[in-house]
């Protein structure tokens, strides 16, 4: 059966998908290099798909960077193993979602697509709290546009700014404390209290501050790296989808092909 590539470029990982209609049958994540060439990505692509078991026959792909510099090298990888030209989510691609902004060319592929699986998937309106190594809360409204977001920082960037500016605490895994209190009797439980359960504070307070904003009946999305240590502290959010932004590129991909691009 026919199948799609897709990537989703980021600072630290790049997270790879593969689709046979709309159906996600494989997926991973690798950390970026941005000196990696496109014969040095292709020998692990190729081994984890020999890993995966799967015969594939990749008919397209898409991508969505927010690395510019090693855009190029994914595009000549795509060219060079399967001898088509990916799509790049950019100015002049169909994306299904209107984007309320201040300046529109500011917004993210991975936001756009994030939205739009969002609304396509699950909703509108929407909230999408990505939580990578930054954390991104996305705002889909009831008409299905994205109006803006909002970004924090993410758990480990504040642990790290913590354990750099107090030498004297140790560096201990993230984790909630034990027992389960906000109230730490250690200096360990007290770092870990502070650090999960005011990271946790901080989600819950911007979801009824959007909520305030888009409706009560807005949908809370949970994407990315760190979903676990966080949702087994709270129940603001109503699905959990690590592939989110994967299966938003599945659907900007498809808008584009060429059955599908007469009409909005």
């Amino acid at each position: 059966m026919n199948a799609i590539l897709v990537f989703d470029i980021g600072n630290q990982h790049i997270n790879i998908g593969v689709f046979e209609r709309a159906a996600l049958r494989v997926s991973w994540r690798i950390s970026t290099r941005v000196d990696g060439t496109p014969d040095e990505y292709a020998v692990l692509l190729n081994t984890l798909l020999r890993q995966s078991n799967g015969a594939y026959n990749f008919q397209g792909g898409i991508i969505a960077s927010s690395v510019p510099p090693i855009l190029p090298t994914f595009v000549e990888l795509c060219r060079a193993q399967f001898g088509w030209t990916p799509l790049v989510v950019g100015a002049g691609v169909k994306t299904g979602i209107k984007l309320r902004t201040d300046n529109p060319r500011e917004v993210g592929a991975d936001r756009v697509a994030n939205a739009l699986a969002a609304k396509t998937l699950h909703g509108a309106p929407a909230i999408v709290i990505d939580f990578s190594p930054i954390t991104i809360f996305d705002a889909v409204n009831a008409q299905g546009e994205y109006v803006g977001s909002a970004i924090a920082p993410g758990l480990n960037i504040s642990a790290d700014a913590l354990f750099r500016s107090a030498a004297q605490l140790l560096r201990v895994e993230l984790a909630p404390p034990e027992p389960k209190s906000p109230i730490g009797k250690n200096t360990i439980n007290a770092v870990r209290a502070g650090l999960v359960y005011g990271y946790v504070s901080m989600i819950e307070g911007m979801v009824a501050r959007l909520k305030r904003e888009l409706g009560n009946d807005a949908q809370v999305i949970a994407t990315g790296e760190q979903i676990s240590l966080v949702m087994s502290e709270t129940r603001v959010v109503d699905v959990m989808d690590q592939e989110l932004t994967l299966r938003g590129l599945q659907l900007i991909y498809d808008l584009n092909q060429p059955s599908r691009r007469h009409g909005n």
